[in-house]
């Protein structure tokens, strides 16, 4: 019987199910060796060699070695895959490696080197998924919505997995489970008591009442807020703002056509006053200029990048610095 590879290969945007994957591997895991040592490292901030010294060298306190490492894309050196490729020729026989990435592919060597059963992309689920997922999610846990209600939840979440679960839970403790979700409930439960997201933070920015000096300030103000918060990713709070301005979009081109949710079109209306049409295509494209900088220039720079993103978008409706000193 061929033994079972020790490392796979996640990579892909819906963590939520990436997530779960790389825990059925940990539990697994656990249940054959016992007492495991775990860690998760972040190639952006430590060097493969690192990782692979804790391999190699296995634990004296554990029973076996689990290790998760994101940013797998960063892994293109010729000496780096060579590591990798020379562990597997001989490994720990109670070792795993992980390699995750929010990218859809990583590089061809390094993807060779992982069987095809051990490796997966997690997509994002279709738009045609989203809702079904959000009425199946209470319905299995003996709740009742509304179609409107967990269509708003998709309009106010970001839409993985993961973190739709962890918003629609919280309405099993608010509410009895004969009690119906409504738009109302939604409302009072994820705009008024929530934490600040890239959703909140949008609709600061697109507050017109404001000036724009205010709402830059304003828009700093809660980015630190996100940035303390437990769901502090860049990444998320990124492709939140840009699930915003893509429907700013449609509500440019379509109208009240495009968000058929009461409580939202007023937001859109807003913002449609605050950014035009080209004005929101040209911030879409800062925020993935941006999302490149901060996967390419490491943790530290974060920050930076994403205040500098925010005076970009509301100060100079998108144009980005380094294109105006040429103008």
């Amino acid at each position: 019987m061929a033994k079972t590879s020790p490392i796979y290969l996640y990579t892909g945007p819906e963590f939520g199910k990436r997530n779960d994957a790389v825990e059925a591997i940990r539990a697994a895991h656990k249940k054959q060796f016992g007492v495991i040592d775990e860690h998760s490292f972040y190639l952006l901030e430590t060097p493969l060699s690192q990782v692979m010294t804790i391999l190699q060298s296995g634990t004296l306190f554990s029973d076996g070695v689990f290790i998760v490492c994101r940013n797998a894309e960063l892994i293109k050196k010729k000496e780096d895959i060579l590591m990798i490729s020379e562990w597997l020729e001989n490994p720990e026989p109670s070792a795993v490696l992980i390699l995750v990435s929010d990218e859809i592919s990583v590089d061809s060597k390094l993807e060779k080197l992982v069987p095809t059963a051990n490796r997966k992309k997690f997509w994002e689920m279709f738009e045609s998924d989203k809702l079904p997922w959000v009425m199946n999610f209470f319905s299995k846990n003996g709740y009742r919505i509304s179609q409107s209600a967990a269509q708003l939840i998709l309009e106010l979440v970001e839409n993985n997995t993961q973190a739709l679960a962890a918003e629609c839970s919280r309405f099993f403790l608010l509410f009895p489970k004969e009690h119906e979700i409504t738009e109302d409930d939604i409302d009072s439960v994820l705009t008024h008591n929530r934490e600040e997201t890239a959703f909140t933070l949008f609709r600061e920015l697109a507050n017109p009442g404001d000036s724009a000096s205010t709402r830059f300030e304003k828009g700093l103000q809660i980015l630190q807020k996100i940035r303390l918060s437990k769901d502090n990713s860049s990444v998320m709070i990124i492709a939140g703002l840009a699930s915003c301005f893509r429907k700013l979009e449609e509500w440019h081109k379509k109208g009240e056509a495009a968000i058929p949710q009461a409580m939202l079109q007023k937001q859109y209306r807003n913002a449609a006053k605050v950014w035009s049409l080209g004005q929101a295509a040209a911030i879409l494209a800062d925020l993935a200029s941006t999302d490149m900088e901060i996967r390419s220039g490491g943790t530290q720079m974060e920050d930076i990048f994403l205040q500098k993103l925010l005076y970009e978008i509301v100060m100079r409706n998108g144009a980005q610095l380094s294109t105006l000193s040429q103008g």
